[in-house]
Order: structure tokens, then C-alpha cells, then sequence
């Protein structure tokens, strides 16, 4: 498992801003609408995070360029690599080392005011010992209090549909098309995902393609596991109501 999902993440690292009409722009987007969420949830402007499924560091830019003490952990070193140099390109300070979320203990002793895992990244855990190890591992690395945030895709909706592929994604003036298959493991909530990019390179179309699993793990489900580790205060706030893309989950120490 843990070879695969960073195999999957290696291949992507040089293109993964290419999934975003405007990967700078939501860097920026991201950053301050988790910013407005932990500052609401812990009435502080500027906290120590850990981003323990950082990647090439969406969100632990945005939030350090906000003036937050940030460190990003990622299983793959590719992205980690990448996340660097990104950093660097956005002037801002942040820690990044490769590791593996279910195992922080072995990647730093601190603990934090926040701990940050977006983009679907815990559906990649498709046992429920791995999910509650990873999530005990989270809740070991908060401060008194802290807060745990979270973003999954809505899963509660997507086992109704069940859906093959994504939405194709047409950018830059037809110059990008982006887009996802699914395929469903019968009688199971896991799916195969291939992740494209297309796009016309000086006259010559290239493809780009990515492949890992994840597990569509339900709302009910990632919050009993929560419960399991020790958080309590467990809260998600969908799209419409905290401005992010993707359903969040908050809970506390």
C-alpha cells in the first residue's frame, strides 16, 4: 500500500498543479479559508500546523505565507522536494520531510496546535487498522485542545452514484484537459482511480498518468474512528458552509 501511494504521488510531483485551473491562486484561496476555520475554532491568528499529507504543499504555503509556523510531512519525496522549491518561489519559511502519516512519532516529537490532512488523503487508508493507527498518530501529535482538520471528497454521495469517470476538464484555451476513471471493486466502497493530464506541449500533446486506490469512507465512518482515537467536539462542515472545496471534518484533543 504505502509503496504504491507514493509511487502514485512520485509520478505526479512535476505536474500536479497542472489538476488546478490556478495552482497559485488556490494556494492563496486555500490558505485563507483554513486560516478563517482555525482561527474561528481556536481564536488565535497564528498557531503552530503540522500538514501530515502535505504534497507539494497547497495548503502549508497558503498558510504560512498567513503567517502560521508550519512543517509538512509527505510519503513521497518527490513531492516533498517540490514543496521546497515551491516554498521558496512564495518567499515563505516551512518545514517539509518525507514520512508517513500513520507513524508521525517517528518523524517529529513536537506537538501542535493543529494537525491538517487535506485533499483525500486518509481515503487512501483502506483498512480500518491503518485509518485508526493514522488517526491515533494524529491525535498523539496535538497540544491540549488542539484541532484536528480534515478534508475527504463527499463519499456519502459518490457510493450512490458510483460514478466511472470525472468531469473532463478543459483549461488553458483547450491547451489542458484533466480528468479521473473510477473503477469500483465489487461489493466494496474501494476504487481504482487514474488520474490524466493531457496537455498540448509546443504543438505536441503529452499525457501524463497516475494510478492509486483509495477507500470511500463515509462521514459516520471517519467519525466514529475519530471518537475511537480520543477526539472528541467532532464537527464537518460541508462546502456551501466553510467555503472549501471538499466536505471537512474538525474535531478536538
Amino acid at each position: 500500500m504505502t509503496q504504491s501511494i507514493q509511487k502514485f504521488y512520485d509520478d505526479l510531483s512535476q505536474y500536479y498543479d497542472l489538476i488546478f485551473i490556478d495552482w497559485h491562486a488556490s494556494v492563496i484561496a486555500q490558505g485563507k479559508t483554513l486560516h478563517n476555520i482555525i482561527t474561528n475554532q481556536l481564536g488565535k491568528e497564528c498557531v503552530n500546523i503540522l500538514d501530515c499529507s502535505c504534497g507539494i504543499g497547497t495548503q502549508s504555503i497558503g498558510l504560512a505565507k498567513l503567517g502560521h509556523e508550519v512543517h509538512g510531512i509527505d510519503l513521497s519525496s518527490a513531492s516533498i522536494q517540490r514543496a521546497k522549491a515551491e516554498a521558496a518561489s512564495f518567499d515563505v519559511q516551512v518545514d517539509f520531510h518525507t514520512g508517513d502519516f500513520r507513524y508521525l512519532e517517528q518523524c517529529t516529537s513536537r506537538k501542535f496546535d493543529v494537525v491538517l490532512s487535506c485533499d483525500n488523503a486518509l481515503p487512501h487508508l483502506l483498512t480500518e487498522t491503518d485509518l485508526l493507527r493514522a488517526a491515533r498518530s494524529m491525535w498523539e501529535r496535538l497540544n491540549h485542545e488542539g484541532l484536528f482538520l480534515a478534508s475527504i471528497r463527499d463519499y456519502d454521495q459518490l457510493v450512490q452514484e458510483r460514478p466511472e469517470v470525472t468531469q473532463p476538464r478543459v483549461l488553458d484555451e483547450g491547451n489542458r484537459i484533466v480528468f479521473q476513471t473510477w473503477e469500483w471493486q465489487q461489493n466494496a466502497n474501494v476504487y481504482n482511480v487514474s488520474q490524466f493530464i493531457i496537455r498540448n506541449a509546443e504543438g505536441q500533446w503529452q499525457t501524463t498518468c497516475a494510478t492509486t486506490q483509495y477507500r470511500a469512507i463515509l462521514r459516520q465512518e471517519l467519525t466514529k474512528v475519530l471518537e475511537t482515537a480520543g477526539f472528541s467536539q467532532i464537527k464537518w462542515l460541508m462546502p456551501d458552509e466553510s467555503g472549501y472545496y471538499q466536505p471537512i471534518v474538525l474535531a478536538h484533543k
